[in-house]
């Protein structure tokens, strides 16, 4: 909140506001002299108000004194014609007037009427209230306010998604994520995989292409599959892990999403990420691909056989603590006897 000062508009300073609105004046410079508001130059619209601008504003600014410099667009509102409202306070000029043009900013904007003002500009420099300084301020101010990191990754989500209409007569498909095509040499390496010729195929997202590509395919053991894994890109990576559990031979698949956390870019973490869900289902339902395990890392050391075991084996706990029958309460007196129903007193 800011501070006021007590300085106001002389008289004859309100009395020009109200003749200055209706479009005779186009430029108007007012500064603080004797503790009052005062109009010092004002100017009439020679030509449109960008050809005005630099020729009516920067010869009047002091380059060691403040001011006020009030300017008419050519532009209408409810009220008449709008204004844009610059407040000049050049580093060079003494603190004290510094001080006193920010807190008496208010008073002035209240004087001659709020709803008249479009725009503000503050300056120091003349860079900074010329032309192309106050078009590159209204562009900066219009613009959308830049997102956070988490808005960003869901705005990029919400672009993706595919568009559905639901209503009570709909019977669309409402999966939400992206669905690329898969290129032929992919799907090859995918049903081999499937069928045992291969052991490891790994893919990738052409994202210029907006398809899913093959990048390798071969018969890597599990001390090798950690090498695969890129450090700067995400993969899509398939798995024939070949172990024994329980004393059974099993030939498991499971799918790998690597993403190297935040070293790539957030449009190529969240094209991975939103791809995934389609991809597999399309892969489960028309190759009848069996994947025993989906798992999520971030960089290839994680692929150890533990590790493998570990999520499509879960270790269960088998020892069950025995249930323990809570005490009754103290000092509850003698157990009472309950005479049978068949007593044969009562009969």
């Amino acid at each position: 909140m800011s501070h006021q000062t007590g300085i106001t508009a002389t008289a004859a300073l309100k009395e020009f506001f109200g003749r200055a609105k209706g479009g005779c004046v186009r430029f108007m410079k007012i500064s603080i002299i004797d503790e009052t508001l005062t109009l010092e130059k004002h100017t009439p619209p020679v030509s449109t108000w960008q050809n005005d601008y630099d020729k009516m504003i920067l010869p009047n600014l002091d380059e060691k004194r403040p001011c006020y410099i009030l300017y008419r667009l050519d532009t209408q509102n409810n009220l008449g014609y709008e204004w844009a409202f610059i407040c000049w306070s050049p580093d060079f000029s003494p603190v004290r007037e510094k001080m006193l043009y920010a807190a008496t900013r208010a008073t002035l904007k209240t004087e001659f009427g709020g709803g008249y003002i479009k725009d503000e500009l503050f300056g120091t420099v003349t860079e900074d209230v010329c032309l192309n300084g106050y078009k590159q301020h209204i562009a900066f101010q219009r613009a959308p306010a830049p997102l956070t990191f988490a808005e960003e990754e869901l705005e990029l989500i919400r672009k993706n998604e595919v568009n559905v209409n639901v209503n009570v007569d709909t019977k669309n498909q409402t999966m939400q994520g992206l669905a690329f095509p898969i290129s032929n040499k992919a799907l090859d390496m995918i049903v081999q995989l499937r069928d045992g010729l291969v052991s490891y195929v790994q893919l990738s997202i052409d994202i210029q292409n907006e398809k899913i590509e093959l990048e390798l395919a071969d018969n890597t053991q599990l001390n090798n599959l950690a090498s695969k894994v890129p450090t700067d890109h995400a993969r899509y990576h398939f798995f024939n892990f070949k172990h024994t559990h329980e004393g059974d031979f099993m030939s498991s698949i499971v799918f790998i999403y690597s993403t190297p956390g935040y070293n790539i870019p957030v449009k190529e973490r969240m094209l991975y990420s939103s791809c995934k869900s389609r991809f597999l289902s399309s892969l489960e339902q028309q190759l009848q691909l069996d994947i025993a395990k989906k798992v999520e890392i971030s960089e290839g050391s994680e692929l150890t056989e533990e590790y493998l075991l570990d999520e499509l084996h879960p270790k269960k706990n088998i020892a069950r603590q025995a249930f323990a029958k809570p005490k009754g309460p103290s000092n509850r007196g003698p157990r009472r006897m309950i005479r049978p129903q068949n007593d044969s007193s009562f009969t």
